[in-house]
């Protein structure tokens, strides 16, 4: 497929026929890995070429490597404001080298500002995703450089003609059981037998440009609410950051490509990821989340299906938060309910990876469909 280019990537192959497109993914995120991954495989199936782009954020590389995707990495993800425009113009132009040497005729991402605006230097179409409604001045710096990005029917914010709704979550383009099925061998590695309850709990860092204003669950309710869960179950913490040493003995060692398998079999998820929380809700596992803007997609996961609860991050909603975590453990046949929210939800909603399949081959045809017939991607269910 892609060989014999420096880095971690390769070139694009020299046969290629006319109709087969070759597709640069910008990955800015472990998320984004599993979002596209899907999609990626089966555009690779059909004849096109892809590689992905990436930072070294958390376990992106680890994952790419796991599910043995062509990649090249751009050097490690920068945290602070400053160092993120110094890192802006650095990726920028990594992009554009590569980029230029590759002759992409598509690029794709999460909504990646170096996508946006290398496609535009090279004259190629950007297609995004978006689901982060808050992500106001990234979402400013990629929009006018994106010819199309595609969002749930939930999300709230408008974006403006380019902007193409579907019934669906990001979630779904990786966990819909198209694709993925659980592997109960998640449980001997945790230790826990297939009778026992357990809760993952999972902190952010809180690094992210639309996370400047947050500070999440306190280090005491972080305590609280570990020690109060383990009297119920098994607990287990994922965490962006270091870790309090009173929390250290919860640290949960998987591999991270596994941890979806964890999410699946637990009890209850709690804390302050939404992609977690809807992904639990994609399960059928109960989830509880706390940040202080929410997400459209999980709101409308306990709005329309029950399948997740939402609170802030004030100290009487953690408390409240802890509270709900507590009476859902004590519920007898709980994930037997859950089952039954989440069976409608699979009724309800769309494969998103086909979707975004058909409208990557067939763009920009496939955005004039949408256009004109939104109802189109309901053939995708």
């Amino acid at each position: 497929m892609l060989q014999n280019l420096d880095l971690e990537c390769g070139s694009w192959s020299k046969d290629q026929n006319d109709k087969d497109m070759k597709i640069i993914c910008d990955i800015g995120h472990p998320a984004h890995v599993h979002l596209f991954k899907n999609a990626l495989w089966e555009l690779e199936r059909r004849g096109h070429e892809y590689l992905v782009t990436t930072r070294d954020k958390d376990v992106a590389l680890q994952l790419l490597r796991a599910y043995d995707m062509p990649y090249i990495s751009f050097g490690r993800h920068y945290n602070t404001i400053s160092r993120k425009i110094y890192g802006m113009f650095k990726f920028e132009s990594m992009l554009f080298t590569v980029a230029k040497r590759l002759k992409p005729d598509i690029f794709i991402s999460h909504g990646s500002i170096y996508a946006a605006h290398v496609s535009t230097l090279l004259r190629k179409p950007h297609i995004s995703m978006e689901d982060t409604e808050n992500s106001y001045d990234q979402i400013r710096l990629y929009k006018p450089f994106t010819k199309a990005i595609l969002t749930s029917n939930c999300f709230y914010k408008y974006l403006g003609e380019r902007q193409f709704r579907y019934d669906g979550y990001h979630e779904l383009a990786y966990l819909h059981p198209h694709y993925y099925k659980p592997n109960r061998s998640i449980l001997d590695i945790l230790g826990v037998k297939k009778e026992d309850k357990y809760v993952i709990i999972r902190f952010v860092s809180w690094r992210a440009t639309h996370d400047v204003t947050h500070k999440g669950i306190s280090r005491e309710n972080k305590i609280r609410a570990a020690r109060e869960f383990s009297k119920f179950a098994e607990v287990f913490i994922s965490s962006e950051g270091d870790l309090p040493d009173a929390l250290k003995e919860y640290q949960i060692r998987i591999p991270p490509e596994r941890m979806h398998d964890a999410l699946y079999f637990a009890t209850l998820l709690y804390g302050e990821s939404a992609t977690m929380a809807s992904e639990c809700a994609v399960f059928g596992t109960p989830a509880i989340f706390l940040d202080d803007v929410g997400r459209g997609y999980t709101d409308e996961e306990e709005r329309r299906y029950g399948l997740v609860y939402n609170f802030t991050e004030s100290l009487s909603d953690q408390e409240k938060s802890i509270e709900k975590g507590l009476a859902l453990l004590k519920q007898p046949d709980l994930k037997r309910k859950w089952s039954e929210k989440q069976k409608q939800l699979l009724r309800d909603k769309i494969d998103v990876t086909a979707f975004l399949v058909w409208f990557l081959e067939t763009y920009p045809e496939s955005s004039k469909i949408m256009k004109e017939d939104p109802d189109y991607q309901l053939r995708f269910k």
